[in-house]
């Protein structure tokens, strides 16, 4: 059974730096996802915290929040069946490395930092998520 949900997407510092809005939000839409709403920000490292607090108590939490922060960032909520794992299926593995072929990680991904996407991990983290930056 299907369900339209609702995901928050972002479009890191380093796939902006490659001008690589266009071929992302083209690739959402040719997947069926619709993209509701899209702007462009830049947060500050505190923000960065704020949005990834979930994370906090990981090792790797200062670089993701360095990382967020460092430049613009394109933010967008997805819509469609599933969407919350449609999104985190078509993004691929947090590693590039390690994510599958066809996924825009592996296209697009440098390292496990800079993998160029984040999406919400689940319906109810989505709808915080989308709170945060749309609110």
């Amino acid at each position: 059974m299907s369900s339209i949900e609702e995901t928050l997407s972002i479009i890191k510092p380093d796939a902006i730096e490659r001008n690589l809005e266009e071929k992302i939000k083209n690739f959402f839409l040719k997947n069926n996802l619709k993209i509701l709403k899209s702007k462009k920000v830049k947060i500050t490292k505190d923000e960065a915290s704020e949005f990834y607090k979930v994370h906090q108590t990981k090792p790797f939490f200062n670089d993701l929040c360095e990382y967020l922060s460092s430049g613009p960032i394109v933010v967008m909520v997805l819509a469609g069946d599933n969407a919350v794992l449609k999104n985190r299926e078509l993004m691929g593995a947090t590693d590039p490395k390690k994510a599958e072929e066809g996924t825009l990680r592996k296209m697009y991904g440098i390292s496990i930092d800079k993998n160029s996407v984040h999406g919400s991990d689940s319906v109810e983290n989505a709808k915080i998520e989308i709170d945060f930056f749309f609110k």
